[in-house]
């Protein structure tokens, strides 16, 4: 079934790098930008000025897709994230490690992740959840600088063909519309 014809529609293959094979093609090219780690600080990594952690805030709400606002702590959406809703938690203050809390930010910590998933079982009726933190970079941290933890959002079935067979994620809302849904739902 190499035969675009034979799947009873045209396909333009011109420009597509290989054989044509009859699979349909989701393209997300943004995420080059993560995979090559365009968006990765660089330089010294215990900089405040260099760290997009310590920058989001700086931006507004709707730049930042920051979700909600504490005294010490914030939630912002992932700009790549695994599943649609996929927020982090994030201290305002640059610290690499959750054993560098203090007492007060542990406990905004730990709050706002409760919130996030209130927020997203209101919001989305999520089925369940994710949450983890990748403490270094040998764990798999990104940006390693500063602690973050993920919350993501999961629906049964959310694991289909396209993440199983295709290593492939569709996010059916823009980054923008979902920081606007869990912003408008987020308490107090």
């Amino acid at each position: 079934m190499n035969d675009p014809e034979a799947l009873g529609r045209d396909i333009d293959v011109a420009g597509a790098v290989g054989v044509p094979d009859g699979f349909e093609r989701i393209w997300a090219p943004h995420r080059m930008f993560y995979i090559n780690g365009e968006n990765k600080p660089v330089g010294d990594p215990d900089d405040p000025l260099l760290c997009p952690f310590c920058v989001i805030p700086t931006k507004s709400d709707e730049d930042g897709l920051i979700v909600a606002r504490g005294s010490l702590v914030y939630a912002v959406l992932n700009l790549y994230p695994y599943n649609a809703g996929h927020v982090l938690i994030v201290p305002f203050r640059h610290c690499p490690d959750i054993t560098d809390l203090d007492a007060a930010e542990a406990a905004e910590f730990v709050l706002f992740t409760q919130r996030a998933v209130s927020t997203m079982r209101a919001a989305t009726t999520a089925h369940g959840f994710n949450l983890g933190m990748n403490l270094g970079a040998v764990a798999g941290a990104g940006i390693a600088a500063h602690l973050h933890q993920h919350v993501v959002p999961r629906w049964g079935g959310d694991l289909n063909f396209m993440a199983i067979i295709g290593r492939t994620r569709v996010l059916p809302q823009l980054l923008a519309d979902t920081r606007k849904l869990l912003a408008d739902t987020w308490p107090g």
